[in-house]
């Protein structure tokens, strides 16, 4: 029986399978382009598709693919030209196959039908730790940072999003609120359902310590309202109900109780230095504590 040599063919999968890889890279970068808030594609010269995305409410070029590239996504119903703007060209969108498809190939290492549903983000666990997932549906300051008032500002800023998100995690990594279901970690046949003072650790004692400090340093006004917030993740909606509080007063609350936990963290939105540089002259050296010096004579 004759010897068949199977290089080439192997070779051959090897090249299409690199094509392949390519071509679904460049499709992905197309798909992020045509996904960013408020981006749409236009029909530019020489069969080029221009991505324009809004910016502080200024249009501007944000890429371009190729028209090859616009016939997959035509051909898989991930994208359809919209009816003629205000400049009277059509817009191409992306479908809501498209949107699903594209959070499928971003999930990264989670699951993609479960990142097509939810608002996963990689987080540390802690300051150092390893990096875990993050639903940001599930967090009502995360949902207050992507909301804009009418001046184009979040109703929560960085340095508040960062306190409330690490007072949960002391609060949650201290086992500092109570259950609503079974402890399914524990060994059945141990029969250990809570953690009881024999199974704290000291990781768990300190994150004790720095959450009974930051509530302390709010005081009692803010603290049930930044634990119903952040460690019960309540809704405003429901905080005002419960409280008896007015309409949208819960807003102003917790921006107030959030700037005490900013000020216990040591966070700010942005450093500040003095206002001015303090003067200098040439006598600098012969002045001490603003009372001139004795100067031996000559």
């Amino acid at each position: 029986m004759p010897y068949i040599a199977k290089a080439p063919a192997a070779n051959a999968t090897k090249a299409s399978a690199k094509i392949a890889a390519k071509a679904a890279q460049a499709m992905l970068r197309v798909l992020r382009l045509l996904g960013q808030a408020g981006a749409y594609g236009i029909a530019g010269e020489a069969g080029v598709i221009v991505v324009v995305a809004q910016r502080a409410g200024v249009s501007v070029r944000t890429g371009q693919f190729l028209e090859a590239e616009l016939s997959v996504l035509l051909a898989q119903d991930w994208a359809a030209w919209d009816r003629a703007g205000p400049s009277g060209r059509q817009r191409l969108h992306l479908t809501s196959a498209g949107k699903a498809h594209l959070a499928r190939a971003g999930s990264g290492e989670a699951d993609p039908f479960l990142a097509q549903h939810l608002p996963l983000q990689a987080r540390e666990a802690a300051p150092g730790e390893r990096i875990v997932l993050h639903d940001e549906a599930e967090s009502p300051l995360a949902w207050l940072a992507r909301r804009k008032d009418r001046h184009g500002r979040s109703f929560v800023d960085a340095s508040c999003l960062e306190a409330g998100e690490r007072l949960r995690r002391d609060l949650t990594m201290g086992s500092m609120l109570p259950r609503i279901s079974a402890n399914w970690s524990a060994a059945v046949s141990s029969g250990a359902r809570s953690f009881g003072p024999a199974e704290a650790t000291d990781r768990m004692i300190a994150a004790r310590q720095r959450a009974r400090a930051a509530l302390k340093a709010v005081g009692p006004d803010f603290a049930d309202l930044l634990i119903d917030v952040c460690g019960f993740l309540k809704g405003l909606e429901l905080i005002e109900r419960e409280y008896g509080w007015p309409v949208r007063s819960g807003k102003i609350a917790l921006e107030l109780g959030l700037r005490q936990l900013c000020r216990h963290y040591g966070l700010q939105t942005q450093a500040r230095g003095p206002d001015h540089a303090p003067m200098r002259h040439w006598m600098m050296g012969d002045v001490i504590a603003g009372h001139e010096r004795a100067t031996s004579p000559a």
